[in-house]
């Protein structure tokens, strides 16, 4: 952020869409104070001098010591001895060019403190937390305490007196198009169906483009009652005109102010805690954690891992506290296990704390978002051993070692274990940096047996330097897994891992095949699609693997943990999220700027793309005309009377230009068609006073009526659409063009725009389900005539063969010199003026054409931080599934939920259960032999598993239904003759699907997977 308020689109695109501009700008003029450069300091200070606020001071007076290591990814292990904020300092400043980073290593007092915004405590006696947090209430300095010890975890806000929430979750205002408004008192407000009409009690809302009864057009903001699906009340109407058509219906945010209780005072009040599920278990940690102030206070040392005697303790001064705050049921066991595991200091644990703090820093920089009110508790108990009696004090001494914080919880034998773990991580970009962090703090695959793999294969731009963190403005248009290989080799030089850039899918079956899936312990998902999720986990339930999966959309995070042989896999995919614009909305009826910018992203795509192909393919491939007569005569005449068009030159009635003034004539008259002659046309089929055979209106509800437009080289928009529609045109002909408007001016004035009548004997479809119908009716002869025309052009010995090569462009959003989004804001624009949407800017229309997931680094550190906890009960082999967690988080309102995962749903086959995780494993070339025949197959299932196989599947593919003949054969050469395709060298293990006579009714059915080897 400069100093002149400009935000940096490029470099925070991806959080501007979860923040917004004014919050940014707020941001950018606060500074914030980080004390405590331990490992939950410095992943709240990189969270938050990522998100872009003015400044970042750093404090600490102590020294890097072993523990540290564990989970502090700035320090190596030569800054042993010296400033933990000074030796963080360059890689924390190296974050963001737009924060100014600086560091204090003297001790805090009130002169620091008062020239701060926000104040973040990290690892502070409670003493100064409540020093500190009463001089801050008093000045109106926001005030945050987050702490950490070993397993549990805690945090701390008092914003002051007042503090106003300007939005409390960030999310689009509810909007909707209006059906009818009575005319009564209350009057009643009916909606039109729509997707994001979502109204609640209490709202307020504003009125436009309402006809009729207009009044409400000028009413400020009018509070809503009696919601329901598609309707609510508002005041009395009864003295407005009669409600006539149109209108859209608004929603207006409403800021509010909080009152927060200063420390001292909050500690007393235990309806300040925020649960998430264990009541009384962080009830008791909100005394378990004053409980270890005052041990530290009397001990001058934290607990002994494992120590009786200081448990016993910590129990004790617990148990004075409850004389005070009178808790019904103590969690004894939590004291303990606090007390065992208070030494430690776990990256995963401080991810995700340090990500909810930085989260909480944003909202008292921006007024953002709803802050905590006041307390949060977390553990992760369940982490420990699932029989802790293997733990002693001895075998979680510390051994002086960049482990030592893990070592105090787990063990030694613990740590070895996880250095001999071989993981697969599918993707590098925000949650992979994440994890990859994680990983080598963890040490993770870091003996010498150990091995990570990453695969990512994405390049580094720009915009991702904002969350994925590993990466740096010289990195830009490397490898992500290259370069976040090498970033965490230097947090952790010990670390074997092996970057590679390929995208898991079918196709690279040949690197990750079965003997390189039967390698790994485990596998971690960083993916940003369902998809890859659901191919990835089908990979792990073939091979019998675990997997850690993560994802998030701006500040909503989840994470998803799959148990071999105990819990049911992520896929496949079963949501029912499929929003797709229907075609007719698209092509005629658009009411939202959705419609427009899907309809210009389409317009690019048909133009700039799709065209361009089809004439490539045309070109090397003699058969392209028949296969596209095949498709249909709709679709057929579309394709190739673009690709004709594409070929000749305008002179002889095409479209193929041979000048950059071609290219403007071009643009020029696909401006006149789009926003003038289509508009005109639609109009004459119906009129601005059409009705429907019901007498209706026809322009009502969703259906908007349109205006044509007419070309003014004055109107910025227009003039838009001509010079980004023109070049693109050009780059797919290989002509230059130019930014020039004076030069493009002088080209329009010659510009002839062919005469235009409307049709009368154009069909207009209203529905997709018409479109369709037209679609499946080949028996149109004139269509027919006009396919025999162009496929007679296209067989032309006229067509200048060696001149036609063409360039596809494909869109890229996120380079503003290559006019790909110039095109779609404008193109969008000019069409949502037709139909009087209002128009939206860059920035929206970037995000919602470029289906831009919005992002931010602190859900993304929260959610690696509970995908680790994850990995650490899976490499410990914990088999009982309430020791595992699935988890989804809501940072606005820091709501977080964890649940326990379904168990693997049991299916039966002939009266015996199995699940997803249970196969037919058979050897094909058992001990060397001749591979098995399809009747050796059946047979050996009939004798192992007494199911008499009736057909068999691979894929599609029936390989057996009774085939007598097929049974003498091998299997795979069964395989081979029915997909007529041979099986592809690296293909170790076939998947068969069978169907048995005992059972032939039963859906479900363990897989035959058979080896090859």
């Amino acid at each position: 952020m400069s100093e002149l308020g400009e935000i940096d689109e490029g470099f925070y695109s991806r959080q501007l869409y979860v923040l917004g501009h004014e919050a940014m700008r707020r941001m950018g003029t606060a500074d914030v104070l980080i004390a405590g450069m331990r490992g939950l300091g410095v992943e709240i200070a990189k969270n938050v001098i990522l998100s872009g606020v003015k400044s970042v001071t750093i404090q600490d007076e102590g020294q890097a010591v072993w523990t540290d290591l564990s989970s502090q990814f700035f320090l190596k292990e030569s800054n042993l001895g010296q400033n933990r904020a000074t030796c963080s300092l360059q890689q924390l400043s190296a974050l963001n060019p737009h924060v100014r980073v600086s560091a204090h290593t003297g001790p805090l007092d009130e002169d620091l403190l008062l020239q701060f915004q926000v104040v973040v405590l990290t690892d502070s006696s409670l003493s100064d937390q409540k020093r500190f947090d009463e001089l801050c209430h008093s000045r109106g300095i926001k005030f945050i305490a987050a702490d950490t010890k070993g397993l549990c975890g805690q945090l701390f806000c008092d914003f002051g007196e007042e503090f106003e929430v300007l939005d409390e979750n960030g999310e689009e205002p509810a909007s909707a198009l209006i059906q009818s408004v009575s005319k009564a008192n209350p009057g009643m407000v009916f909606l039109t169906e729509d997707l994001q009409s979502e109204f609640s009690n209490g709202s307020k809302v504003i009125f436009s483009e309402v006809q009729g009864m207009t009044e409400l057009n000028s009413i400020g903001p009018v509070e809503i009652k009696d919601c329901g699906k598609d309707f609510f009340s508002i005041g009395n109407t009864s003295e407005f005109s009669e409600y006539e058509r149109g209108g859209v219906v608004t929603e207006v945010k409403q800021p509010f102010k909080l009152k927060f209780k200063p420390l001292r005072e909050a500690l007393l009040d235990h309806g300040l805690l925020k649960t998430n599920g264990k009541i009384h278990r962080h009830k008791t940690l909100h005394l378990a954690f004053q409980a270890l102030h005052s041990f530290v206070e009397k001990e001058r040392r934290l607990p002994r891992p494992r120590s009786q005697s200081d448990a016993d303790s910590l129990l004790a001064i617990v148990g004075e506290l409850n004389a005070v705050a009178q808790l019904d049921q103590l969690d004894e066991a939590a004291v303990r296990s606090l007390s065992y595991t208070a030494q430690g200091q776990l990256a995963p644990i401080n991810a995700f704390i340090g990500g909810l703090a930085a989260q909480e820093v944003i909202k008292a920089c921006s007024g953002k978002f709803t802050p905590l009110q006041q307390w949060l508790y977390f553990d992760a108990l369940e982490c420990l051993p699932e029989d802790e009696d293997q733990l002693t004090e001895r075998c979680l001494s510390a051994k002086g070692t960049r482990y030592d914080g893990q070592t105090a919880v787990f063990g030694a034998a613990f740590q070895e274990k996880l250095g001999r773990q071989k993981y697969f991580l599918v993707g590098a970009g925000a949650i992979g940096c994440e994890l990859l962090k994680n990983f080598a703090l963890m040490g993770l695959g870091a003996g010498e047996e150990g091995q990570i793999t990453v695969t990512d294969m994405d390049f580094i731009e720009r915009s991702n330097l904002n969350r994925q963190f590993l990466f740096r403005s010289q990195d830009i248009g490397k490898a992500k897994s290259d370069v976040a290989a090498k970033a965490v080799r230097e947090m952790n030089p010990r670390m074997n891992i092996t970057a590679h850039q390929n995208r898991l899918d079918p196709d690279s079956e040949g690197v990750y095949d079965y003997n390189f899936f039967m390698g790994l312990d485990g596998v971690a998902a960083a993916l940003d699609n369902v998809e890859a999720r659901v191919y990835l986990d089908g990979r792990c339930v073939q091979h019998r693997k675990p997997l850690v999966e993560g994802g998030t959309l701006g500040c909503q995070g989840s994470t998803v943990v799959v148990v071999p042989h105990l819990t049911k896999s992520y896929g496949p995919n079963t949501s029912s999220s499929n929003q797709a614009i229907p075609l007719c909305t698209l092509k005629n009826f658009p009411h939202r700027i959705e419609h427009t910018l899907q309809w210009a992203r389409d317009q690019f795509e048909g133009l700039f793309k799709h065209t361009p192909e089809n004439v490539n393919l045309f070109l090397r491939d003699e058969g392209f005309v028949e296969r596209t007569l095949g498709l249909g005569d709709a679709e057929a005449l579309e394709v190739l009377g673009g690709l004709w068009s594409s070929l000749q030159k305008m002179e002889a009635g095409g479209q193929r230009p041979t000048s950059w003034e071609d290219c403007v004539s071009w643009a020029r008259c696909k401006w006149e068609t789009l926003y003038s002659n289509d508009i005109r046309q639609l109009l004459h089929c119906f009129p601005p006073q059409e009705v429907t055979a019901a007498g209706l209106p026809f322009w009502a509800g969703s259906k908007r009526c349109p205006h044509p437009l007419t070309f003014d080289p004055n109107i910025t928009t227009h003039m838009d659409y001509v010079v980004a529609a023109a070049n693109l045109y050009g780059q797919i002909f290989g002509i230059s063009g130019t930014k020039d408007r004076t030069s493009i001016r002088r080209t329009l004035e010659k510009v002839h725009l062919p005469s235009f009548t409307p049709k009368s004997s154009l069909k207009i479809h209203l529905t997709d389900e018409e479109m369709e119908e037209e679609k499946r009716d080949d028996q149109d002869d004139a269509k027919k005539a006009e396919l025999e025309e162009w496929k007679g052009k296209l067989a032309s010995s006229s067509l200048e063969s060696s001149l036609t090569q063409m360039y596809p462009i494909d869109f890229e959003k996120d380079d503003d010199t290559n006019f790909h989004m110039d095109y779609i804001v404008a193109a969008s624009n000019l069409r949502a003026e037709n139909y009087d949407i209002p128009a939206a800017d860059r920035h929206q229309s970037k995000r919602i054409a470029g289906r831009i997931i919005p992002a931010i680094a602190t859900t993304t550190a929260a959610v690696a931080g509970l995908m680790c906890l994850e990995l650490y009960k899976l490499v410990q082999g914990h088999r009982k599934i309430s020791s595992y967690s699935i988890a989804y988080m809501y940072l606005p309102s820091t709501h977080i939920v964890f649940s326990r995962p379904s168990e693997a749903h049991n299916f039966e086959v002939a009266g015996r259960k199995y699940t997803l995780w249970d196969d037919f494993l058979v050897e094909g070339r058992r001990c060397g032999q001749q591979e098995m025949t399809l009747g050796d197959l059946v047979q050996y299932i009939k004798d192992t598993y007494n199911l008499s196989i009736c057909g068999l599947y691979y894929g599609n593919a029936a390989l057996y239904r009774g085939q007598e003949e097929r049974l003498k054969q091998s299997v795979s050469d069964v395989v081979k003759m029915v997909t007529k395709t041979d099986i592809p060298p690296h293909k170790k293990m076939l998947e068969l699907m069978p169907s048995f006579s005992e059972d032939e009714d039963c859906e479900t059915v363990p897989p035959i997977r058979y080896m090859l080897m």
